[in-house]
């Protein structure tokens, strides 16, 4: 595979699967994927998961939104404490089969990243018409980041929690990332999604981010309020598919952000020879490259 080109962050964050995940089902309905080192260790919990050498599901006493939610945080709590997930952030997320509305239980951000629940985000290009084209507003990520410390970042980007809606959670972003008031965030064009299965270091990552259009003035300069960006930059259009093309500054998904704005954008043309693999790859099936055995098999 080549090392430049759109289409190779495609690909990184689609690999091809070739570790096992054991899916681990809510309800008799598959809401994540669990490495087996940390599935038989699992084991230690039954009052909580059940767990086969196929499989592992949440206890049928669990048997509601409160009761699984509060199950998963005290054992996320315990697995934190034994150095096998990260330490809980205190930012729930949902554990759904499908979409954030059809959420079962939640669970926090940081443990779940390692049971596989499928995370939504949500990530915002910032741009600028001149006379000489597009320009689009870039961050770098700070350099203590916990992932990709001082890599290129979309100008607004950051998680979706459970109990807040899509637009409550952008124009909280846009303030603390970007400096964006609501009223001007409020402007913000929802333009779709991009999602991807990527296997990261703490498990496999079926991810949805819901992307945004944000024309700004010229007279705009972004700025950030929470630390996580140490400084922004105005960068033609041009460059930024330079950079995108042929490097690997932009932090992993951004990448695929990008890709879908020079598509709509029309800067990656349909004569392109990778135009249909890319327009095509940026909205994968969630849990493409995994298989659940068939659930009437299982018991």
């Amino acid at each position: 595979m080549s090392d430049q080109g759109y289409l190779r962050h495609l690909r990184a964050c689609n690999p091809a699967i070739t570790e096992r995940f054991l899916p681990w089902y809510v309800a008799d309905q598959v809401v994540g994927w669990v490495r087996p080192g940390l599935a038989e260790r699992l084991r230690e919990y039954p009052e909580v998961f059940r767990v086969t050498n196929d499989y592992l599901e949440l206890q049928a006493h669990l048997d509601d939104f409160e009761s699984r939610s509060e199950a998963l945080a005290r054992l996320g709590e315990k697995l934190s404490r034994e150095g096998l997930v990260t330490a809980p952030m205190g930012e729930p997320y949902p554990v759904t089969p499908a979409g954030r509305e059809q959420a079962l239980c939640v669970m926090d951000r940081a443990v779940a990243a390692f049971f596989g629940v499928r995370a939504f985000g949500q990530h915002l290009n910032g741009y600028v018409r001149t006379r000489e084209g597009i320009g689009m507003w870039v961050g770098r990520r700070a350099r203590d980041r916990l992932v990709f410390p001082g890599r290129l970042d979309n100008m607004v980007a950051g998680g979706l929690p459970w109990g807040v809606s899509l637009a409550e959670n952008l124009e909280k972003e846009c303030m603390e990332e970007a400096g964006v008031p609501a009223e001007l965030a409020r402007r913000a064009v929802p333009v779709g999604l991009v999602s991807y299965n990527r296997v990261a270091e703490r498990g496999y990552r079926p991810d949805v981010l819901y992307c945004y259009d944000l024309e700004l003035s010229a007279g705009f300069e972004p700025r950030n309020t929470d630390g996580e960006v140490e400084s922004f930059m105005l960068l033609p259009l041009e460059e930024v598919a330079r950079l995108v093309r042929e490097t690997d500054e932009f932090k992993l998904n951004c990448n695929l952000v990008i890709v879908d704005f020079l598509i709509r954008h029309g800067y990656i043309e349909p004569h392109d020879p990778e135009y249909i693999a890319l327009a095509t790859g940026l909205r994968r099936p969630l849990g493409d490259g995994l298989k659940a055995p068939e659930r009437q098999t299982l018991r």
